[in-house]
């Protein structure tokens, strides 16, 4: 690894393994996969709003120059996920993949709800100024199949993690157990502004203010624990690994409609 999974720096990645690069972008996480200097790279996620030449610089600098990847893959929707996606397919012009239940807010059909405040945490209290609307790429949106297979990335497959929204993925690796899981759990208490700017390591279920149905992520996260993965990388929060990930998963997933839940969603 290029640094310790101990500290997180907007803009300085992580080389988490050989094929998979953690990059943070302010408040949020994408990944690349793909080895370095050999062009060909997919993109997980799309960042926050204006990041898109940190993202252009970086595909660059890790791929060579002219990096172009063969497609964008997105966990979920919501504003920091999807925030650099038009500029970036302004340029790049390929494929986003996304599942089937998702596609209302990535075609201009459907606005997010509006989030909820109640939620424990400053950033729960600053939420309603964080953009929730629709985005319209129909033109390069490809719907994943239902089988679970991903076009361009035979070695991994999606899980359908519902619950922060209708149509949350995450991608899994079965021959090395590692896991990309957006925001089905995250690594940061991402309510508190606190632990969002110190970057306090430890387990959550998503974040409160925007996730939509508490019990369908509850099952997504007993889901996700049940596989064992042994390496994690989250849409917010540092990479985890080993016994720091599988205790902290098995016991999120033991706990999580007691500890995790927001009051006013019990």
């Amino acid at each position: 690894m290029k640094m310790p999974l101990t500290s997180l720096t907007s803009g300085m990645g992580i080389e988490v393994l050989p094929d998979l690069y953690f990059f943070p972008i302010q408040i949020v996480n994408i990944c690349f996969i793909g080895k370095a200097n050999q062009q060909e790279f997919v993109l997980v996620d799309a960042g926050m709003p204006d990041c898109h030449e940190m993202i252009f610089e970086e595909a660059e600098n890790r791929f060579g120059p002219g990096a172009k990847p063969s497609a964008i893959i997105l966990t979920h929707g919501h504003f920091d996920h999807i925030g650099a996606l038009e500029e970036l397919l302004n340029k790049w012009d390929v494929p986003v993949y996304a599942h089937q239940a998702e596609e209302p807010f990535l075609t201009g059909q459907e606005n997010y709800p509006p989030p909820n405040t109640g939620a424990e945490g400053l950033v729960s209290k600053l939420s309603p100024l964080f953009p929730r609307n629709s985005i319209n790429i129909s033109k390069n949106l490809q719907i994943l199949p239902q089988d679970g297979s991903i076009p361009v990335l035979p070695d991994w497959k999606v899980i359908h993690t519902p619950g922060h929204t209708p149509g949350h993925i995450s991608l899994y690796r079965e021959h090395d157990e590692v896991l990309i899981a957006g925001d089905a759990f995250v690594t940061v208490e991402q309510e508190s502004l606190y632990e969002v700017l110190t970057q306090k390591q430890e387990m959550h279920g998503p974040p409160a203010y925007f996730t939509m149905d508490w019990q369908a992520a509850s099952k997504s996260v007993k889901k996700l624990a049940a596989l064992k993965p042994k390496t994690a990388i989250t849409g917010h929060g540092l990479p985890m690994t080993g016994n720091n990930l599988m205790e902290g998963l098995t016991t999120l997933a033991a706990n999580f409609d007691e500890t995790e839940i927001p009051e006013n969603r019990k």
